[in-house]
């Protein structure tokens, strides 16, 4: 990853390289600190990035390509508590979704099951969050970064504060 990092910034280029992580929610908490660590102990500069999406993706029990929202909230919260822990800062979160009441991410509000999938399942390629989904993890990103805030850890650039 170190090689990689050198030689797509290789004047360390603050803001030119997002490393996305998608581990997964079940792996995040083992795999996200030791990458961390090791870009910073090299004195790389990088943009750290989650997406929760892809790394939880299942097969339901009907067949359909899905994503346990509790998954995705999960894998979302673990990567902000590892980049305050590791003292970075969470720098974006890639999600899918839509606004449309669809039925293609399984939990949330209205607990959609694996049998509710196939009742509004419209994507051709990755299934999205449906507008609740949405905007309950808004809600939980709001809060997560709040808590950065707070707990003192990097601030961001003059710029993406708004100021």
């Amino acid at each position: 990853m170190l090689r990689l990092i050198d030689i797509l910034n290789p004047e360390n280029e603050p803001g030119r390289l997002t490393l996305i992580c998608r581990v997964g929610a079940d792996k995040a908490a083992e795999l996200l600190p030791p990458l961390i660590r090791a870009v910073k102990r090299e004195g790389r500069i990088v943009v750290w990035s989650s997406d929760p999406m892809h790394g939880n993706t299942i097969t339901s029990t009907i067949g359909y390509k899905t994503r346990p929202f509790d998954l995705i909230l999960k894998e979302t919260r673990t990567f902000f508590q590892v980049c305050v822990a590791e003292g970075v800062y969470a720098g974006g979160v890639h999600l899918e979704m839509t606004g449309q009441n669809v039925t293609e991410c399984t939990g949330g509000v209205r607990e959609i099951s694996d049998q509710e999938l196939n009742d509004r399942y419209h994507t051709v390629c990755d299934p999205r969050l449906n507008a609740e989904q949405a905007i309950d993890l808004a809600f939980l990103l709001a809060e997560l970064l709040k808590k950065e805030r707070a707990a003192g850890n990097v601030q961001p650039l003059p710029a993406a504060a708004g100021l």
